[in-house]
């Protein structure tokens, strides 16, 4: 399970650390009126953002207009940890950061390489995300469930949320 003492303390460092520990999660535009779908993630910790290789005849792309508003959610496999992204979803041009993330992975969907036409690298600035940790502990989740089922008014107390700004907090 999560620790959450460290999403309590260091939520930025937790997020960060899981999202390099799995790569998949469900990426969708905002108001563009369709369903979120499944994309691999690259981190960039330094620049608070989050890269995605994809095509440009894709649906996602066709959605983006400037300042396009972008969620990314992610699930931990043992469904312990969980995080919802938003910021700002653009197409990066940058040729340094295809070279960076490029793998035989993305290779296989793209016959032209990195100069294929078709190929287009998004960038999500990361504003904001609302992170969610479940306890680390088995004796601890069973004790808050025997608890709550014991007295109507008591909630199990088995995990933590936060919230975490990346850039300037709005007013």
């Amino acid at each position: 399970m999560s620790d959450t003492r460290q999403a309590s303390t260091e939520p930025e460092a937790q997020l960060w650390e899981q999202l390099d520990g799995h790569t998949a999660g469900m990426l969708g535009v905002s108001g563009s009126g369709q369903h979120m779908q499944p994309m691999v993630h690259m981190s960039a910790p330094d620049e608070k953002a989050l890269y995605f290789f994809t095509s440009k005849s894709s649906d996602l792309v066709k959605t983006l207009k400037p300042g396009a508003i972008a969620h990314y959610t992610y699930v931990a496999k043992d469904h312990d940890y969980y995080a919802c992204m938003k910021g700002n979803l653009t197409i990066s041009n940058d040729p340094e950061k295809k070279d960076e993330y490029w793998s035989p992975i993305v290779g296989a969907w793209f016959e032209g390489g990195k100069t294929d036409p078709d190929l287009a690298l998004l960038r999500l600035d990361l504003e904001d995300a609302a992170i969610w940790a479940s306890t680390d502990s088995s004796l601890k989740f069973g004790w808050e469930m025997a608890k709550a089922n014991l007295a109507s008014d008591t909630q199990p107390d088995v995990g933590v949320s936060n919230h975490i700004w990346f850039r300037k907090r709005p007013t």
